[in-house]
């Protein structure tokens, strides 16, 4: 039996281990789990006519209180909330995958290939990265919304170039201690090319702290997509989004209007906090100090 293999099995029992990390894993894979099923139903419930189009607009009432009609209620625009909420979900899993995967091909093999072959190209990449890494992630985020504009494939640019740094850091970093083991000596002896060495040998070795770092960047896209929405600068303006929401709720909230600002505002939070749970539980069964201390 392979590593690999042995792993993804001990993977699929940790239901069965009671400690306080994999239980928390556990919940926030469950969240995301639902956040997954709400993206996948809506269109279906939409179809069937269950829920309300969240573009379309409703002349009356506006600002309609949650109730058997309108469940989490309507805002100022006339839309229901409801619709509205299960939709800003879609746009958040459409965003965060795109940006998290755009970073993840892009760092990723810069990080083996600076790590692995050194020299000018690792020094010009690393001092490439660290500029661009030292710049707050919010910040640079919002630069780059105002110039490449808005939509999703837009968002996820801006996001994703924020994000770029700690893949290729965390790979170079590892690439840079495993390329002196002796299977990868033993490898080169033998004639192995440098795309071999990288595909074959050093790739799985390098990329265990990844899906640690990509489920941690997806709950801090979430977040960063909803800063940008709430700026303004997010998505189109007819996109149901949750910052988007959370802008136009702020100014009802001191009228006692709190339906608006708190739907989105709850599944916002709860997805990240899904997302923040699948990546400290992973990161803990990953490092193998850290499950031993837990």
């Amino acid at each position: 039996m392979t590593a690999a293999k042995s792993r993804f099995l001990e993977f699929l029992t940790l239901w069965k281990q009671p400690n306080l990390s994999t239980r928390m894993m556990l919940v926030g894979l469950g969240i995301t789990l639902v956040f997954i099923l709400i993206v996948l139903l809506s269109p279906v419930f939409l179809a069937w006519g269950w829920i309300q189009s969240p573009t379309e607009f409703l002349s009356n009432p506006i600002h309609e209180p949650p109730g058997l009609d309108y469940w989490f209620g309507t805002n100022r625009q006339g839309y229901d909330v409801f619709s509205r909420t299960l939709f800003g979900a879609a746009a958040a899993w459409k965003v965060l995958l795109l940006a998290t995967g755009l970073s993840l091909v892009i760092g990723v093999p810069l990080g083996l290939v600076s790590g692995y072959l050194g020299g000018k190209l690792d020094r010009g990449l690393m001092f490439l990265m660290d500029a661009v890494y030292t710049l707050p992630g919010l910040l640079l985020s919002i630069t780059l919304a105002f110039v490449v504009g808005r939509g999703i494939f837009n968002a996820a640019i801006a996001l994703s170039i924020a994000y770029v740094p700690q893949y290729y850091r965390v790979v170079r970093n590892h690439t840079t201690s495993v390329k002196t083991e002796l299977f990868i000596e033993a490898a080169q002896a033998m004639g192995a090319n440098t795309w071999t060495v990288l595909s074959r040998y050093l790739f799985l070795n390098v990329i265990q702290s990844v899906p640690v770092l990509f489920t941690l960047n997806a709950a801090d896209a979430i977040l960063t997509l909803g800063s940008l929405g709430f700026l303004g600068l997010g998505l189109p303006e007819e996109t149901p989004e949750w910052g988007h929401d959370l802008r136009l709720a702020l100014e009802a909230l001191p009228t006692g209007i709190w339906w608006t600002a708190f739907f989105p505002g709850l599944a916002l939070t709860l997805m990240v906090v899904g997302l923040s749970l699948v990546g400290e539980g992973l990161n803990d069964w990953v490092n193998p100090r850290l499950r031993n201390q837990r």
